[in-house]
């Protein structure tokens, strides 16, 4: 029985440093996709927004030629 473990020099085995990478990728895919999502709720807001706009214009377009 080989009890002998690789260890690098701050004393973590390899198979820890290849657990913490891991999880650190991990970390970093999720936050990408959280900034992903995040730009697709401010596009549908700026749309939403958008369109709130253009209506509020063509109804005073059409309540001015009403009044003249």
């Amino acid at each position: 029985m080989n009890t002998h473990q690789q260890t690098n020099p701050n004393g973590l085995t390899i198979m820890n440093l290849l657990h913490e990478n891991l999880a650190r990728a991990q970390m970093s895919e999720r936050l990408g996709e959280a900034h992903q999502l995040q730009l697709g709720y401010r596009l549908a807001r700026a749309r939403r927004l958008s369109r709130r706009a253009e209506q509020a214009a063509q109804q005073a377009r059409l309540a001015l030629a009403r009044a003249l």
